[in-house]
């Protein structure tokens, strides 16, 4: 073993180690210790290239699979058709149908399924068409997946992944357009990952299926398409640590998901005023990355935090309490809150409109926290 100490540009780009502790931060440099086998330390190759979020997806579970055969993939429609979001295309064609397993549409049952596999050594993915179906078998993954480890006094840890699309995508009804992260981060043993982009998808979704605790990996039907830069070669990014999308002074602004998008969105807006956003992605919602959140609070002194989700119980409410507890006598003005509203998601298109947040809530938002009108 061998102890690395590195000064670099601050890039996620280039510090992406899943090994990585961050010892101090600025906004240009980062000084971080590595401690890992000198062997072991691989750099991402600087080559980028421009994919589709499905393609990061179905990458990372590819190179997953070729890397280590418990690794398996398993839902409906993930072998024939190439997956509902195409997000397992070719995967069929290559590992054949002992590794990519079309299943019946019994979600309480390839859940119990992959759940007693995991006991017995392999690694399954799970893939729900939407997780609006994973209600159906959220016993296997509350009270088996994401318990075991501790009930057996560790003899059976869960190297399981849970993925799929959440929240809304546009007119699908108040029962297809529900949030849950919230629900699953509620639950001690479980991790919760919700990438933004094709960067992230790839990065996040291969350390999660070599993490050893089960994991729910939370995409979204409206971010399929989205297409972003990944590097050519091997890379991973750390659960648990969130990313800095851009940097400001003035105002804090914390999301997760597609509907981050909004807050760059807004960001960009508020710029035309001189008035500077900090937007940071949670990435990952459990293990939160509170540091990071605390560190900018007492930067700007002043947050603001966007959830496509009701608003009890929310994973703004948890964010808002952490900070007030933490860092209270930095905070300058209320913390603001941005969610769907309290009620389920309507169908008709100008009410779904009226529902979901979007960049001019959090342009409002932003100028409520500054006493700006």
């Amino acid at each position: 073993m061998e102890i690395l100490f590195v000064q670099w540009q601050w890039s996620e780009k280039i510090v992406m180690e899943s090994g990585i502790k961050l010892l101090k931060k600025d906004k240009n440099h980062a000084t971080i210790s590595v401690l890992i086998p000198i062997f072991a330390f691989q750099n991402s190759d600087t080559n980028m290239r421009t994919i589709q979020f499905r393609e990061a997806v179905c990458e990372a579970m590819s190179e997953e699979m070729r890397r280590d055969e418990s690794i398996y993939l398993m839902g409906e429609e993930v072998a024939e058709y190439n997956g509902a979001y195409k997000a397992s295309k070719g995967m069929l064609d290559e590992f054949g149908p002992k590794r990519v397993i079309d299943t019946p549409i019994a979600e309480l049952g390839f859940a119990g399924i992959a759940v007693g596999s995991a006991m017995n050594g392999n690694r399954p993915i799970v893939e729900f068409m939407t997780f609006n179906f994973s209600l159906v078998g959220i016993d296997q993954i509350i009270n088996n997946a994401a318990k075991m480890r501790q009930m057996s006094a560790g003899q059976f840890p869960m190297p399981m992944v849970f993925r799929g699309p959440t929240a809304s995508a546009g007119q699908l009804g108040a029962t297809h357009s529900q949030a849950f992260e919230n629900w699953f981060a509620n639950t001690p043993g479980l991790k919760v990952v919700v990438p933004s982009t094709p960067y992230d998808a790839k990065g996040l979704l291969k350390s999660a299926i070599r993490d050893n605790d089960p994991v729910i990996f939370m995409e979204s039907e409206q971010m399929y398409g989205d297409k972003g830069e990944v590097p050519d070669g091997e890379y991973t990014l750390p659960l648990g640590v969130a990313d800095t999308k851009r940097e400001g002074t003035d105002v804090t602004v914390v999301s997760f998901g597609k509907i981050i998008k909004e807050a760059l969105i807004a960001a960009e807006e508020l710029a035309k005023e001189n008035i500077s956003v900090e937007v940071i992605d949670l990435r990952t919602v459990r293990p939160m990355d509170y540091d990071a959140i605390i560190n900018s609070v007492k930067k700007t002194n002043r947050l603001v935090v966007l959830e496509e989700a009701w608003p009890f119980a929310s994973v703004a409410s948890e964010i808002t309490y952490m900070v007030q507890e933490r860092a209270f006598d930095y905070l300058d003005a209320p913390i603001q809150r941005i969610t769907t509203a309290d009620t389920p998601a309507p169908y008709s298109p100008t009410l779904l409109k009226e529902w979901l947040p979007n960049s001019n809530d959090v342009v409002k938002a932003v100028k409520k926290v500054l006493y700006k009108k």
